[in-house]
Order: C-alpha cells, then sequence, then structure tokens
C-alpha cells in the first residue's frame, strides 16, 4: 500500500473516532443517564408541588371534588355527549383504516404478525385521541386518519418490542399470546421494524399543506427516540431494582413521561397540527395531552396492582415481579388515585377556552382514562 493511500485511511479513521467521541458517545450516555436537568424540564410537576403533594393529606371528602366538577367547562353545556357510541365509532373507522393500510402480501409472515399484532382488540385511545385533536381545531376526521393510524403503528410497535424476552417478556397482549411467542422472536423484531417505516409512510398520505407534514413528522419522530420512547425504556430498564431511598417522584415521572405520555402527546398534537391549529391552540392541545398521558400511566400502574391478568388482557402484577418502578411502590396505593384525580383536573383545565361542544369527547376521554379497569 502506497504512503499516501495509508495516510489517507488512517485520516478517515481519526476523524470517525474523533465524530463519534464528540457526538454519538455523549448522545448514547444521555440515552440511558438523562441528566437531573432534563428530568426536571419533563417534570409536570414543580420540586415545591412534589414535596406539597406528597406531604399533603390523603383526601376522603367527596364534597370539594362535587364543587370542582360543578364549573367543569362541559358539565352546564345545554347538550349530552354520549361518550360510548363515539368512542365505538371512531374505533371501527381507524380499524378499518388499519386494516386497509396493512393488506396481507409478501413476505407473508411479516404481514400476519403485524396484523396479528395491531388488529387485535386494542382501545384505540391513541388514535381516537388524534381525530378528536384535529376535530377540536376544526379540522375533518378524514384528513387526520393517516397520522392517527401511524400512531397506532408505532404503539403496536413498541408493545412487540417491549413483550420480547430480552426486555419485559410478556406472553399475554390484549387478552392474546404476545407476537413473539406465536410468530417467534426474529419475525417479530422484523414486523414490529415494518410497522415502525410503515408508519412514517403512511402519514405523509395526508393532503396537508408540505410544512404542516414536515412539522408532523418532526414531532412524531422526535416522540420515539432519545428524546422519547427509547429515553423512557431505556432508564425504565435501568432503573429496575433500585432502592425506594435511591429515586424521588421526578425520576419516575421521567420513565413515563418519556415511555408511556409522550405518544399520547403526539397523537393529540398531530391532530391539532393536520386539523389547522393554531399555535396557541396547538400547545394547549399539548399540555392537556401530556397531562393524561401521565394520567394513563398511574392508572396502568394500579390496575397492575389490583387486577387479574383475566381482567386486564395482559400479564398482571409483571412490574412488582421485575422491581420496576411503579406509581403505587413510590407512593403508595392511595396517593397514587389521588394524583389520578389530580392529573384528571390538570387536563381539564388546559382545555378552557375551546367550544364546549367540541371539547366534549376529549373532557370524555380523560374521564374514561381515569376510570378505566383495563
Amino acid at each position: 500500500m502506497e504512503p499516501q493511500t495509508l495516510f489517507l485511511y488512517l485520516s478517515l479513521l481519526i476523524l470517525s473516532l474523533n465524530f463519534f467521541f464528540t457526538n454519538l458517545k455523549p448522545r448514547l450516555v444521555r440515552l440511558f443517564q438523562p441528566s437531573l436537568e432534563s428530568r426536571v424540564k419533563t417534570a409536570l410537576l414543580s420540586r415545591k408541588e412534589v414535596a406539597e403533594f406528597l406531604d399533603s393529606p390523603i383526601v376522603e371528602d367527596e364534597e370539594a371534588e362535587e364543587e370542582e366538577e360543578e364549573g367543569d367547562i362541559v358539565s352546564n353545556a345545554n347538550f349530552t355527549f354520549e361518550f360510548d357510541p363515539y368512542m365505538i365509532s371512531k374505533a371501527e373507522s381507524v380499524n378499518k383504516a388499519l386494516d386497509e393500510a396493512i393488506p396481507v402480501g409478501e413476505p407473508l409472515k411479516i404481514h400476519e404478525a403485524m396484523r396479528y399484532a395491531i388488529l387485535a382488540a386494542g382501545k384505540r385511545v391513541r388514535p381516537i385521541l388524534c381525530l378528536a385533536s384535529c376535530e377540536l381545531v376544526g379540522g375533518q376526521e378524514n384528513a387526520a386518519m393517516p397520522a392517527a393510524c401511524a400512531v397506532e403503528m408505532i404503539h403496536t410497535m413498541s408493545l412487540i418490542k417491549d413483550d420480547l424476552p430480552c426486555m419485559d417478556n410478556d406472553d399475554l397482549r390484549r387478552g392474546k399470546p404476545t407476537t413473539h411467542k406465536v410468530y417467534g422472536e426474529g419475525v417479530a423484531i422484523l414486523s414490529g421494524g415494518a410497522l415502525l417505516s410503515l408508519a412514517f409512510e403512511h402519514m405523509t398520505t395526508a393532503e396537508i399543506s408540505s410544512e404542516r407534514m414536515v412539522w408532523a413528522v418532526r414531532e412524531l419522530a422526535r416522540s420515539i427516540g432519545t428524546r422519547g420512547l427509547v429515553a423512557g425504556q431505556a432508564m425504565d430498564i435501568s432503573s429496575e431494582g433500585l432502592d425506594l431511598n435511591e429515586v424521588g417522584l421526578e425520576h419516575l415521572e421521567f420513565i413515563h413521561v418519556h415511555k408511556t405520555a409522550v405518544l399520547l402527546e403526539t397523537a393529540a398534537v398531530l391532530g391539532a397540527i393536520i386539523g389547522g391549529g393554531s399555535d396557541e391552540e396547538i400547545e394547549s392541545v399539548r399540555k392537556f395531552a401530556r397531562c393524561i398521558g401521565l394520567l394513563f400511566q398511574v392508572v396502568d400502574d394500579i390496575l397492575d396492582e389490583t387486577k387479574s391478568s383475566e381482567e386486564l388482557g395482559k400479564t398482571a402484577g409483571k412490574d412488582q415481579l421485575a422491581g420496576k418502578l411503579t406509581y403505587p411502590k413510590l407512593i403508595g396505593l392511595e396517593k397514587s388515585k389521588e394524583f389520578v384525580k389530580r392529573l384528571t383536573k390538570d387536563a381539564r383545565q388546559h382545555l378552557q377556552g375551546f367550544s364546549s361542544e367540541k371539547v366534549a369527547p376529549l373532557v370524555a376521554l380523560t374521564t374514561f382514562i381515569a376510570n378505566r379497569n383495563k
């Protein structure tokens, strides 16, 4: 090899190593050990609010709650919102769209696994949240449907990954054997990757301006990377078995804001973006959805401790067995239930200013998430 060629190769190697240590390595470190500063920035509650909440007595009197509900933004409206028919109708529309988006084809096993995982009897909370947020700001359901399906594809991908033996090692999901139990780990991993890529491809079929599409794609990508799902999952794994004296509510909130709440938040924000919402409207929707995203996880933690596998449609008590951090484990069951009430109230407050009629589905969805039993 000539000296000039050797020098060129060495130069490229040095530049590559320099790029790794100056760019990639810090990002990997932040991924598995997010800084205290970043945890504080993403927290819903301030340090002072956390301390006050934990030190406050558990409220058993329901009179105060009834007084608060008297001024609810929907309860005084001159109409009755039928939530169950609304959810059934929207879920049917989402299921039809998902069925059409993932037809059976080659490679056959991959498509079968994708359809098996995504067409299972899910609640469709995320896509319905996307559609409702679009309609809240004046948009139409058909405009937001590609984004709604994209969010559900990514959510399903995350469930496939979570259930793998190397992660949560679960055998049951949505009342059925998990994808890797039916199709094997290899096919499960590949089907998850296929759902992830299809999500972005499918969302770009929405008929909106290029500016708003780029905005939507950026929001969705951010929600599943090192500032979203991956960050929450990584922190969750590294926190298994930690002594409760070593962690606080902010630590647990960081995990669940990123692992669970971020995709619910993104679903709502995508709907508001596609529906043509203003910056102010989108920010209100974002704050609302972050509250119900964390609310969803707190309720999940409570159900994991209080319900059976048959009732949940997935393995109950698995978090406790794995030594994972949960709200009941950290602050107790009764305090966790009180936190549910607080998040429900905060979520509703962020919807102030919107039309009572248009906001009704989101208020009802908040109540549904808070009171769900599986």
